[in-house]
């Protein structure tokens, strides 16, 4: 499996969270747990996924590209107070 994204939409996730999409690769090589977003319809299905790297909760949003062999990564940030306690 492959992770991918749009360099523009990292370059703006680094700017406004402070962490590279390349680190989101290291979030699926361990334990997560994800979520179906229905917030809203998106045209595709996204997935928000939690997990731990260091010690830290990080939230992934991505959805699943190429028949499912892609990672596509939508954003890549710290999770915040509500979301420690709900999935930390």
């Amino acid at each position: 499996m492959t992770h991918r994204w749009d360099p523009v939409k990292a370059a703006l996730n680094l700017a406004n969270h402070g962490v590279p999409f390349e680190l989101a690769e290291v979030l699926f090589t361990g334990p997560v747990q994800e979520v179906t977003d229905i917030r809203r319809d998106y045209g595709e299905v996204r997935i928000q996924a939690y997990g731990r790297i260091n010690g830290r909760l990080f939230q992934c949003v991505y959805t699943w590209r190429d028949d499912g062999r892609t990672r596509w990564i939508i954003s890549f940030r710290k999770a915040n107070k509500r979301e420690e306690r709900r999935y930390g």
